[in-house]
């Protein structure tokens, strides 16, 4: 039996304390049949030898300027085989911790180039009602995003990771 190389990646729910805005970070990605908009939580690749909050926080000053303490909540795991994913690697692995923080405007310390390469076009903070009713063309990661957000907002911090779907 052949096992899957999947790319392991950390991602952060930032959401702001007054209005459970969610901050996202826009992805253009250039595929065959054109170029389509993704909506994803900040986050990335976990480095050999990096542990994964390491990784996170990494990923966070990187991408939208912010500087996490302490260990946030793993609060969401995600499994998708997918060799379009992640190009070399059969698919991905996402694991979601919950980053609770005053608004604040995004400022990465990647330069403009380097979020480009990594098919960043910007930011936002997303209602969480807005992102459950969107019906634009743009996609959301996952694709049901407004579901579990709205059972996390809801419920309150799980006690162990909730499992998603694509």
């Amino acid at each position: 039996m052949t096992s899957l190389r999947l790319r392991y990646s950390v991602r952060a729910l930032v959401l702001d304390g007054a209005d459970h805005r969610l901050l996202l970070c826009r992805f253009v990605l250039r595929q065959e049949t054109g170029t389509r908009a993704l909506w994803a939580a900040p986050g990335g690749g976990v480095e050999p030898g990096e542990t994964p909050l390491a990784a996170l926080r990494r990923e966070l000053r990187e991408e939208v300027g912010l500087t996490v303490a302490g260990e946030p909540p793993h609060v969401w795991h995600q499994e998708v085989a997918d060799a379009t994913i992640a190009p070399g690697h059969d698919g991905v692995v996402n694991d979601y911790y919950l980053v609770r923080t005053a608004s604040f405007t995004p400022c990465a310390e990647l330069s403009a180039a380097e979020l480009a390469a990594e098919n960043i076009a910007g930011t936002r903070w997303w209602p969480a009602r807005e992102i459950a009713d969107y019906r634009g063309p743009d996609l959301f990661s996952p694709r049901d995003l407004g579901t579990p957000l709205l059972a996390l907002l809801a419920g309150g911090t799980p006690d162990r990771p909730v499992t998603l779907g694509r």
